[in-house]
């Protein structure tokens, strides 16, 4: 039976729960966290599915469907076990080179100045300040319209302009568009997999709600989500995202060069980055070493022992190139001076020993002395459940955060039908106790 509700034991009366899905499909992995939201609007996480991509996606995009729903099907499945649920739908994010952003203004006479801005008000604002359909290439769709500052008359700087009296209302607003392509190949597998797609979330966006501060977001700051194949860089200042782009390099990089420059498989390598691998080739020791499977068929490959200062030198030059390449972009985009509060970094290559020392010291030089940064984690749901407190999942923690915040308590969940939990006795003793 497929349920939206799920009845746990409660001391008087019974929760009633919905709960959201949130599906990050990236390069590497698909993950699918799900989370229960209580009528209070209080969200928990209740399961997670993790599955590799199996080589369906290509720097974001889906370059085989098979593979791609087999790993959506194993995560969702795995998600299910944990949470004691079926799952409906989901949230789904989105990435690859494909996606786009631009600042857009618009203008309109405000129709009852004694009463003040309208949401009518706001929507007619929006749309004007969108480019015409007639420009507005075939080829994209929309996936975000975010307002960024609005002007009421001669009032400049204002977040929300609801019940301002006025005549003219002006809107800047930043417009993320994406291949209409790659957007129906995600939602394509999804519905193959057995699921209904209740959103689509550009990840950085999702991203730095799971890992950046409320303050962090007013002063300034960037945030890099590391992905497999790409980098999602966002720039916040005054509380709204002003700039995003996706950067061509992503943890597969660095697991290519360990690979070719150690002469090791490419699991091999990967395994090696994760368990010995640092950015930072200063604080290693030189007598400081490592056993790694060689080259040659199963069961007959050679174990070498290997340097972790040779590694790390092999690590170090490719985080500062990816460092100095986001210092660029920063400095292109025009926002060398709004990120006040530095660099976040997400992404399961974010634990790379030594990440944040390296973009610290490039991005003092590129950017602005004493540049600060730090790896990003999930906190929202960080004192009930450390299983997604990690910078790997903060897609997909974060698609729920949105998808819950920018409803504004309207029903994101799914169905209203009760179910009893499938393993709710484990899961109270493994969460619990």
């Amino acid at each position: 039976m497929r349920a939206g509700n799920i009845a746990f034991p409660t001391i008087g009366k019974k929760a009633r729960m919905r709960y959201i899905v949130g599906l990050d499909v990236g390069t590497t992995k698909i993950c699918c966290v799900v989370s229960s939201v209580t009528d209070e609007g209080i969200l928990d996480v209740i399961g997670l599915g993790v599955s590799s991509s199996q080589g369906g996606l290509r720097k974001g995009a889906v370059v085989n469907i098979d593979n791609t729903v087999e790993s959506i099907k194993k995560a969702v499945e795995a998600a299910e076990l944990m949470s004691g649920i079926k799952i409906d739908s989901v949230y789904v994010g989105i990435a690859g080179s494909h996606i786009t952003g631009a600042l857009h203004m618009g203008h309109i006479t405000i129709r009852n100045e004694d009463d003040g801005v309208t949401q009518a008000d706001k929507a007619r604002v929006h749309a004007k300040a969108k480019p015409p359909k007639e420009t507005f290439s075939k080829d994209r769709v929309e996936l975000h319209t975010i307002p960024l500052r609005y002007i009421v008359d001669e009032q400049d700087g204002i977040k929300n302009p609801l019940g301002i009296c006025g005549e003219r209302l002006e809107a800047d607003v930043y417009i993320i568009t994406g291949a209409k392509m790659a957007v129906k190949n995600i939602k394509r597998s999804i519905d193959r997999a057995g699921l209904e797609v209740a959103g689509v979330i550009l990840q950085p966006l999702a991203s730095s709600k799971a890992v950046l501060t409320s303050e962090e977001m007013e002063v300034g700051v960037a945030m890099l989500d590391l992905g497999g194949g790409t980098a999602d860089l966002a720039i916040y200042s005054e509380g709204s995202l002003v700039h995003t782009k996706v950067l061509p390099f992503g943890g597969n990089h660095f697991t290519q060069d360990v690979a070719f420059g150690l002469r090791l498989s490419h699991n091999e390598a990967e395994k090696v980055k994760i368990l010995h691998g640092s950015a930072c080739s200063a604080s290693i020791e030189d007598d400081e070493m490592f056993e790694a499977l060689g080259m040659g068929p199963m069961g007959g490959r050679p174990t070498r022992s290997i340097s972790r200062k040779a590694l790390a030198a092999i690590l170090e030059p490719r985080a500062v190139e990816m460092f100095e390449y986001v210092g660029r972009e920063i400095k292109h985009a025009g926002h060398e001076g709004t990120v006040v509060a530095g660099l976040v970094l997400s992404g399961g290559t974010a634990l790379l020993n030594g990440m944040t020392d390296v973009a610290e010291r490039v991005l003092s030089t590129e950017i602005s002395a004493n540049f600060p940064s730090r790896v990003g984690f999930p906190t929202e749901f960080s004192k009930s459940r450390n299983m997604v407190n990690s910078p790997i999942h903060a897609t997909a923690v974060g698609l729920i955060l949105e998808a819950w915040k920018s409803s504004e308590g309207e029903d994101v969940g799914q169905g209203e039908t009760w179910q009893k939990s499938r393993s709710m006795v484990r899961r109270i003793k493994e969460w619990v106790f």
